[in-house]
C-alpha cells in the first residue's frame, strides 16, 4: 500500500494482511511496557479538520506506541483560518519532513485529493459521506475475534445508512471477507440503488436481524442530516433500536458492535451496549492494534 484511502481499494489479502499484523501489535498493547522502537524517529501528522475523540487519540495513542512522534493540527488555530487552502497545508506539512498523513475531513475526497498532491501515505480517518477505512477493520478484526472467519456470516447493519462512512467501509470489508451484509433502517436513511453494493436492504429491524452473526449499530447522523428523516426520535428507538426483545432475533451466538459515539436508548438500549454480548469497548481497544498496524505497513515494514 501507498495510502489508505478507502476499503474499497482493498483486496481480501490486502485486508487480511492488516488484520494479521493487527494481531502482532495488539500483543504489544497488552505488555506492561507498551512501547516497542519500530518507528522511532519517523514523525506521524495528525490532520483532524472536523471533530473526533475516539480516532484521533487512538491514532496518536498507536505512533507513540511505535516510539514515533505524533503531531495534532486541527482547523481551530490552524492556518486555515487564514485563507491558506487545506492543499498548501497539506504541502507545508510534508515539507517538514512527515512520514505520514492521517486525514479526517468533513469533505468526501479529500484524502484522495491530498494523496495526490504530497508525497508522503495518506491514511483517510474518515471523509464526509465517503469511507472510514480504520473502522471498518477494526470491525471486521473485532468480528473475527469472536466468530473465527467471516465467509458464509451474516451481517446486519442498522441505522442510518445514508449518512454513515462506517456503513459503507463496513460493507466493503465485512463482504470481501464472504460475509452476507444486510443493511437496515427507515426508507429515508438507505441510499437508493443499495443493492449496488452487494448488500440486501431491509426497512425492519426484525427481516435485517433474523439469524444474523454479527449486529452494527449506528448512530443517527443529525451533523449531516438537513430536514426531518423520521417522525421522532423516540418512534426511531421503538421501530429500529436494538434492545433484548430484538437481540433475541439474531443468532444466539451474535455479537453487537457500535463505532460511538452511542446515542443511549436511541439506537442501542444500555443494557445491550454495556453487557454480553456487546464487543463496543473491545473495538476500541482493537483500533489502536489495527492503526498501529495500518502505521507500520505504510512506513515499510512487512509481516
Amino acid at each position: 500500500m501507498k495510502h489508505l484511502l478507502g476499503i474499497a481499494d482493498l483486496s481480501r489479502s490486502e485486508i487480511e494482511e492488516i488484520l494479521e499484523v493487527s494481531e502482532a501489535m495488539l500483543e504489544i498493547s497488552q505488555r506492561e511496557v507498551k512501547r516497542v522502537p519500530t518507528l522511532r524517529g519517523r514523525t506521524v501528522m495528525n490532520v483532524f479538520l472536523e471533530s473526533s475523540t475516539r480516532t484521533r487519540v487512538s491514532f496518536e495513542i498507536a505512533a507513540k506506541r511505535l516510539s514515533a512522534d505524533a503531531i495534532n493540527v486541527s482547523s481551530v488555530g490552524s492556518s486555515l483560518s487564514k485563507s491558506e487552502t487545506l492543499n498548501d497545508m497539506a504541502r507545508n506539512l510534508a515539507a517538514m519532513n512527515a512520514d505520514v498523513l492521517i486525514v479526517r475531513d468533513r469533505t468526501a475526497g479529500v484524502p484522495q485529493m491530498l494523496a495526490q498532491r504530497v508525497r508522503v501515505p495518506v491514511i483517510n480517518a474518515g471523509d464526509g459521506l465517503h469511507e472510514h477505512p480504520t473502522q471498518a477493520l477494526l470491525d471486521v478484526f473485532t468480528a473475527r475475534q469472536s466468530l473465527g472467519r467471516l465467509d458464509g456470516r451474516v451481517v446486519a447493519i442498522v441505522g442510518d445508512i445514508a449518512h454513515s462512512r462506517v456503513a459503507r467501509s463496513d460493507i466493503y470489508a465485512f463482504s470481501k471477507l464472504g460475509a452476507e451484509v444486510r443493511v437496515a433502517g427507515p426508507p429515508t436513511m438507505i441510499p437508493p440503488g443499495v443493492e449496488a453494493l452487494g448488500v440486501k436492504p431491509c426497512y425492519s429491524i426484525g427481516e435485517a436481524l433474523e439469524g444474523a452473526d454479527v449486529i452494527a449499530m449506528l448512530r443517527i447522523q443529525q451533523e449531516r442530516i438537513e430536514g426531518a428523516l423520521f417522525p421522532s426520535v423516540r418512534e426511531y428507538a421503538q421501530v429500529f433500536g436494538l434492545n433484548q426483545r430484538t437481540l433475541a432475533l439474531a443468532s444466539p451466538n451474535a455479537i453487537v458492535l457500535h463505532p460511538g459515539p452511542i446515542n443511549r436508548g436511541v439506537e442501542i438500549a444500555p443494557e445491550v451496549a454495556d453487557n454480553e454480548p456487546s464487543r463496543i469497548l473491545d473495538q476500541v481497544t482493537n483500533g489502536v492494534a489495527v492503526r498501529m498496524a495500518v502505521l507500520y505497513l505504510l512506513t515499510g515494514g512487512e509481516t
